[in-house]
């Protein structure tokens, strides 16, 4: 028995596991790198030969935990990929919308580069095709919350809400080998406790092993009560000022959330009557998907919806899916809010948007989301004076603000909740998904608080599972 940190090992993106036992290989997560300093790994063979990988689990549907599967199935993966059934839909919108962005981004380089008369040290090819991204989708089989399922001969799993995001789950995993037996829980990304829309992360179960995450593990965050007021009051500052806000936002719960407060900041006439605008044909995809499982909202959004008050339908709104919509969005110089991916400003329709407000001083970029080191929206964020966006450098005079309580990750406090569920101390816990001062602070703080062997793991780190590991 045995693991190794393929990703996200003391860094933030780039989420993989391969899990070794009774002559199988079963992966947790196939993450695409985000980072800019990590981006090469996504061109890398994959370190373990997809074609000796017998199954995979997804703990959720964000880019940094499934985007790598069309490359890894064309490489030569074959197996069932388990997940929840939400995150089979939002998994199949994510990795197809990625693949489309890849083969865009890719002719524009090109066109770029031409126009300039450069050429490129390596061929400008997308990482991997829409057809690539299709191969994936038979591959699914959904389960369950609560119920343990067989992923291969020697394993059994569980997956549990973690209220992340729309079928986020963590992962209970026991293994046996030889008269051994080994459980595992992962973390997968924790929500947070007490916000709008899905419910509470599900306690852990006692593990020999615990891998949990620390993206903010050694920071936390504003009180979720001052989201709708920050919210409102820069909204409002902005229309005063005669610009637009723009909204990075991910396109996956981070966006159907913004549209929770925004239809409610609305109603109770706390913002003025202005276009929203969800420029993103994923955020909009997975909107529609949100309302198909009302089963695993928490009780507030449900009972709204039982009322018959839908916060994804509401004046003002529009829903702008093709490359004209977005387009048109250009002609509106003040008084929209336009929420458009990526949340991290590394790709999709925000560049073009950016290119048309950073250099104006009466709009605002409004971050709602964590921006990982090495990507546009951390660069923006830090407030750097010059800016390079698609190729050119920009001045950087708009507005800059963020709202920290909109994380969906929870934060030190609310991870130490999450952990404090075992009550069996476990062998050994790592910390995963976390820059490394973020990562290395959270295992220090865990062996402080629990007495538990903790550290944090960096990349291609592989640990026995037996013994008295």
């Amino acid at each position: 028995m045995r693991m190794q940190f393929m990703g996200a090992a003391c860094n933030v993106t780039g989420s993989c596991y391969v899990i070794e036992n009774a002559g199988k290989r079963l992966v947790i997560d196939c993450g695409y790198y985000q980072e800019r300093d990590y981006q090469y790994r996504n061109w890398d063979p994959f370190p373990v030969d997809p074609k000796t990988v017998d199954a995979v689990i997804l703990t959720h549907a964000h880019l940094d935990h499934c985007g790598l599967l069309p490359k890894f199935v064309r490489d030569g993966f074959q197996g069932p990929i388990y997940c929840t059934g939400a995150t089979k839909e939002i998994a199949a919108i994510v990795m197809l919308d990625s693949a489309k962005i890849q083969v865009e981004d890719a002719k524009y380089k090109q066109r770029r580069h031409e126009k300039e008369g450069r050429e490129s040290p390596n061929p400008i090819v997308p990482l991997y095709t829409i057809e690539d991204a299709e191969r994936v989708l038979p591959l699914f089989d959904a389960m369950p919350y609560d119920q343990a399922f067989e992923p291969l001969p020697g394993m059994s799993a569980v997956l549990r809400d973690a209220g992340h995001i729309l079928g986020s789950a963590t992962i209970h995993l026991t293994l046996a080998e030889d008269g051994t037996q080994r459980s595992i829980q992962f973390s997968g990304d924790l929500g947070r406790y007490d916000v709008p829309i899905l419910r509470d992360p599900a306690p852990p179960q006692n593990a020999d092993v615990v891998v949990v995450e620390s993206t903010y593990g050694n920071r936390l965050h504003a009180p979720t009560e001052e989201v709708p007021r920050v919210l409102g009051r820069v909204i409002s500052e902005t229309h005063a000022a005669g610009g637009n806000v723009l909204i990075p936002s991910f396109a996956i719960e981070r966006a159907q959330e913004l549209l929770y407060h925004l239809s409610h900041l609305r109603a109770n006439g706390d913002i003025p009557k202005m276009p929203i605008f969800l420029d993103s044909p994923m955020a909009v995809k997975v909107t529609k998907v949100f309302t198909k499982y009302p089963h695993v909202f928490d009780n507030e959004a449900a009972e709204r919806l039982r009322s018959g008050v839908n916060p994804y339908e509401f004046d003002g709104l529009k829903f702008c899916e093709s490359v004209d919509d977005s387009k048109a969005i250009n002609e509106v110089k003040s008084g929209a809010i336009i929420i458009a991916g990526s949340g991290m400003c590394t790709g999709g329709r925000i560049k073009h948007h950016l290119v048309h407000h950073i250099e104006r001083p009466d709009s605002t970029i409004l971050f709602v989301g964590y921006q990982a080191r090495g990507t546009l929206g951390r660069v923006i964020l830090e407030k750097t004076e010059e800016v390079r966006i698609l190729g050119q450098p920009r001045q950087l005079k708009a507005r800059v603000e963020r709202v920290n309580g909109f994380s969906g990750h929870a934060d030190r406090n609310e991870l130490t909740h999450w952990l404090s569920g075992i009550d069996t101390a476990p062998r050994r816990v790592f910390t995963t998904h976390g820059e490394s001062e973020s990562a290395t602070s959270f295992a220090t703080h865990i062996q402080k608080t629990f007495g538990w062997r903790t550290n944090a793991p960096i990349y291609k780190t592989s640990v026995p599972l037996t013994g008295q590991a």
